[in-house]
C-alpha cells in the first residue's frame, strides 16, 4: 500500500503544499509565488509575506489535493517546515499543518527547511551514502556530510555574507529588478570576467565560506569607476562576480568530496539554478567516479515536495512532532538531527 506525504512550506515569500507518494514521486507541488508583491520594495517584506500566506494556504491546499486526486484521508503524515525562516510566516504553515493533523488524526512531522533542500534531490534518484551536500540557499551557504539519511554534519559553513546574499546585494548595487540573482547569472552568461574580484579562501583546509569581502570590492570598483569617469557594462561585472563565487564554491566542495570519500555530491537550494555553478560543476566533476545531481530548476527554489520528501524520511524513522510544535526561525540543522536520533 502507498504513503502519502502531505507537505507544507511557508518559511520566507512561497506558500506551497505538495503530497510525496513513498518518499520519491511527486503526486502534485503547488507553489502561490509572492515575487511580485515584494519587487518594488526590492527584498522580501516579512509582515506582506505572512498576510500573503494567510490569504493563500487554504486555496493552495484545496489545489494540491484536486490535483493528486486525493482526500485528507488517504495521507499517512503532515509534514510542515518548522524553522528556519520568517518567523510570521513560518507560523502560517505550521499552524495549518497543526489544524489539519488534529482535525483528520495524523501524525505530524516538523522538518528543517534546508533538509527539505538537500531532499529534492531525492525526487530525482536515490541517495547514495556518504554523500556530500553543498547547500546554496537564501542566507545558507553550507557544505553538509551526510551517512545516513537524516544525518546532518556541517563541515563548511558561511562566516558572514551567503553566496545568494551577496547576489542580491550586488545586484542591487547594478540596480537590478528584485530578485536579482537570476539576473546576475543572466548577465554573466554575456559578459567576459575582465575583473580579478578577490576569492576567499580563508586557512588551509577550510571549508567555510566567506562573500563579504567579495561584496564589498564590487561595490568599491564600481565606486571608484564612477569617480574616475571609467564605465563597466553590468555584464561584466556579472561575469567577473560570477566567476569568484563559482570558483570557490566549486573547488572548495570537489576538495571536501575528495577527502571523505563521497559517492555523491548534491547541490540544493535557489542558487543551484544557477547556470554558472552547474556548468562549472559539471566540468569539475566529469570523469571522476562521484556522482554529481542537481535538482530540476522547479525543486531549486523553495517548494512543498522537497518538505515532504524529507518528511518522508523522518516519519518512517519515526519522528513524530507534538502539538506544541513552534515555528523555530533560528533552527539549526545539527541540533534539528540530534533532536531525532
Amino acid at each position: 500500500m502507498s504513503e502519502y506525504i502531505l507537505g507544507i512550506e511557508t518559511s520566507c515569500d512561497e506558500t506551497a503544499a505538495a503530497i510525496i507518494k513513498d518518499g520519491r514521486e511527486i503526486a502534485s507541488n503547488v507553489v502561490a509565488s509572492q515575487i511580485e508583491s515584494h519587487k518594488r520594495f526590492g527584498g522580501v517584506v516579512p509582515e506582506i509575506a505572512s498576510r500573503h500566506h494567510v490569504e493563500q494556504i487554504t486555496l493552495v491546499l484545496e489545489e494540491t489535493f484536486e490535483k493528486a486526486g486525493l482526500k485528507m484521508e488517504d495521507i499517512d503524515a503532515v509534514a510542515v517546515t518548522e524553522g528556519p525562516g520568517l518567523v510570521g510566516a513560518l507560523l502560517v504553515g505550521v499552524n495549518a499543518a497543526k489544524a489539519l493533523a488534529f482535525a483528520h488524526n495524523k501524525p505530524l512531522v516538523g522538518v528543517h527547511h534546508i533538509a527539505g533542500h538537500i531532499y529534492a534531490n531525492r525526487l530525482v534518484k536515490e541517495f547514495e551514502f556518504p554523500l556530500l551536500a553543498l547547500v546554496v540557499s537564501g542566507g545558507h551557504t553550507e557544505l553538509i556530510l551526510m551517512e545516513e539519511h537524516g544525518d546532518f554534519n556541517i563541515i563548511g559553513e558561511t562566516r558572514d555574507d551567503a553566496a545568494g546574499e551577496a547576489y542580491d546585494k550586488v545586484a542591487r548595487t547594478l540596480k537590478l529588478p528584485y530578485p536579482g540573482g537570476p539576473k546576475i547569472d543572466q548577465l554573466a552568461q554575456n559578459g567576459e570576467p575582465v575583473i580579478d574580484f578577490p576569492r576567499a579562501w580563508l586557512e588551509d583546509g577550510s571549508y567555510d565560506f566567506s562573500f563579504s569581502g567579495l561584496k564589498s570590492a564590487v561595490i568599491n570598483t564600481l565606486h571608484n569607476a564612477k569617480q574616475r569617469g571609467q564605465e563597466y557594462k553590468n555584464e561584466e561585472i556579472a561575469a567577473s562576480f560570477q566567476a569568484s563565487v563559482v570558483e570557490v564554491l566549486v573547488e572548495k566542495t570537489y576538495r571536501a568530496a575528495n577527502q571523505y570519500g563521497v559517492k555523491q555530491v548534491i547541490v540544493a537550494g535557489g542558487v543551484a539554478a544557477n547556470k554558472g555553478l552547474r556548468n562549472a560543476m559539471e566540468a569539475k566533476f566529469k570523469g571522476e567516479a562521484t556522482e554529481l545531481m542537481f535538482p530540476p530548476i522547479s525543486l531549486c527554489t523553495d517548494n512543498a515536495a522537497m518538505i515532504a520528501a524529507a518528511g518522508s524520511i523522518a516519519f518512517n524513522q519515526g519522528h513524530r512532532a507534538t502539538w506544541d510544535l513552534n515555528a523555530n526561525p533560528g533552527l539549526d540543522l545539527e541540533r534539528y538531527a540530534r533532536r531525532k536520533k
